[in-house]
């Protein structure tokens, strides 16, 4: 384009001097014709990289999941294709499931003899609760027969006193009395013993009910665990991608370690993202017009929208660590990157992930100079269709 225009700018330099001779073409002429150009592209990319700001590393971005299992087994099938399309829920790899069937099953049995304790603990518990009730009632009715005792002994007591009575029916008033004592121990002794039964206790529960319980709830979990390691047995994709390096396959143990996955799975969903100098983008916005040349795809213009800016590099951040920050090292001046949004027409369009390309920016300011930036795209666009080596 800069050609061009000095092209352009030789011809009327031309006409005006040689052609036409409208002007004399002397040392001023001459010097007046060599240094207007000269300001002239100064000022012009000077604006251009102002208010058009272009990147030569244009980068396609696709998120990354190591797949990596959450359990670790031997490797029964491999059911996915490398570096076919996957969608979002399909299995990538089933593991052995034996090992945790084998403990849903065991803990299945704990959970049937935890539910038998259960039952013969309540039932333990009804029958304490009968044999208190049964104590409690003997202890009345003995105390109710003691008392109707005292009376007898201290009648027969007067009455043998006034010679109206035999000191037999006396003797034995008090041998009656002394009997009912001794069942009304008895019966007491027996409703303690029930209440010491009844007194280990926990959380409000007899002790044989609430450890049944307990293992009840442990077995319950060991089915639930088991379960979870059933279900974690068939890995599937997190989303629609492509499984990248599978190198694992059937008879392998796939181990649950974060620093060994099985396979890389490269998500579908991607960002594009431009690299800029920090004085090149105090005139970028969100929503400012984008176009991208891609060598994926030569001669083709891709277009876009800027999303946002991230102020932020690799630079802004210190390493934690017990010595003091390292700046003798002296680092070129950081880029920021500027995420873009694809638009329409070329918003499906197929960008491989680790594409790179050029952009440029137009800004909302200065758009008669936005034709220039636009002929220089697309001029590196048609030069991707060169393919410059010798082998």
């Amino acid at each position: 384009m800069l050609e061009l225009l000095l092209g352009i700018y030789a011809f009327f330099v031309w006409l005006i001097f040689f052609k036409l001779k409208l002007l004399p073409w002397n040392t001023t002429s001459k010097v007046v014709v060599f240094t207007l150009p000269v300001i002239g592209v100064i000022v012009l990319i000077q604006l251009m990289n102002i208010f058009t700001p272009s990147s030569s590393d244009v980068r396609v971005i696709n998120y990354v999941v190591q797949v990596v299992p959450r359990v670790t087994a031997r490797v029964l099938e491999v059911p996915v294709d490398p570096n076919r399309l996957v969608k979002k829920g399909q299995t990538l790899l089933r593991l052995d499931p034996s090992q945790f069937e084998i403990d849903k099953r065991a803990g299945e049995a704990k959970l049937a003899e935890a539910k038998a304790r259960l039952a013969d603990a309540e039932a333990g518990s009804r029958e304490l609760g009968e044999g208190l009730k049964a104590a409690q009632g003997q202890v009345a009715a003995v105390t109710s027969n003691i008392e109707l005792a005292k009376k007898r002994v201290q009648q027969n007591k007067e009455l043998s006193g006034a010679g109206a009575g035999s000191g037999f029916d006396f003797e034995q008033a008090q041998t009656n009395l002394k009997q009912l004592e001794a069942q009304l121990a008895s019966a007491r002794a027996q409703e303690a013993q029930v209440r010491e039964k009844q007194s280990g206790q926990i959380d409000g529960e007899f002790a044989s009910i609430a450890v049944a319980k307990a293992q009840m709830a442990s077995a319950e979990a060991q089915i639930a665990d088991a379960e979870w390691k059933i279900d974690a047995c068939n890995v599937v994709a997190p989303s629609d991608g492509y499984a990248i390096n599978v190198q694992v396959r059937p008879g392998s143990i796939a181990a649950q370690f974060p620093l060994q996955p099985v396979m890389s799975f490269v998500e579908v969903e991607q960002q594009v993202i431009g690299l800029f100098g920090q004085n090149e983008l105090h005139q970028v916005a969100p929503g400012d017009e984008v176009e991208l040349a891609m060598p994926t795809y030569p001669g083709r213009i891709i277009k876009g929208k800027v999303d946002s800016i991230v102020w932020a590099n690799g630079q802004g951040q210190l390493a934690m660590g017990g010595l003091l920050p390292n700046t003798s090292v002296q680092l070129p001046p950081g880029r920021f990157a500027v995420k873009f949004n694809i638009e329409d027409p070329d918003e499906k369009l197929f960008l491989a992930a680790g594409a790179v390309g050029q952009g440029a920016i137009y800004t909302q300011h200065l758009g008669m100079i936005h034709i220039i930036r636009k002929v220089i795209i697309r001029v590196g666009s048609y030069t991707n269709y060169l393919i410059l080596k010798l082998h």
